[in-house]
């Protein structure tokens, strides 16, 4: 029974950092892009970029694609990566 406990508390743990290290950038300052970089690979996307602030450890963005679709994007401070898009969705 001792050893199901620990099993399932393992599982627990490592399901929790998956979740974790998914939304969360975890990189030292000192390894970071400028923010100069990010505006950069915004404009070569062809977005037009609105906002940049810092979120969870990633440089968060708030932009308006070619097509005039307003969206949030979380970028990965280091390689300038896109891990997330979120779509703002205007009600009419």
């Amino acid at each position: 029974m001792a050893s199901r406990t620990i099993l399932t508390a393992a599982f627990v743990a490592l399901v929790a950092g998956s979740v974790q290290a998914d939304d969360d950038c975890n990189v030292p300052m000192a390894n970071w892009q400028p923010r100069e970089a990010v505006r950069a690979m915004v404009e070569a996307r062809g977005w037009q970029l609105k906002r940049i602030k810092i979120d969870d450890g990633c440089y968060e963005i708030h932009a308006v694609d070619a097509d005039g679709q307003r969206f949030e994007a979380k970028i990965d401070p280091q390689t300038l990566r896109v891990i997330e898009i979120e779509h703002e969705h205007r009600r009419r």
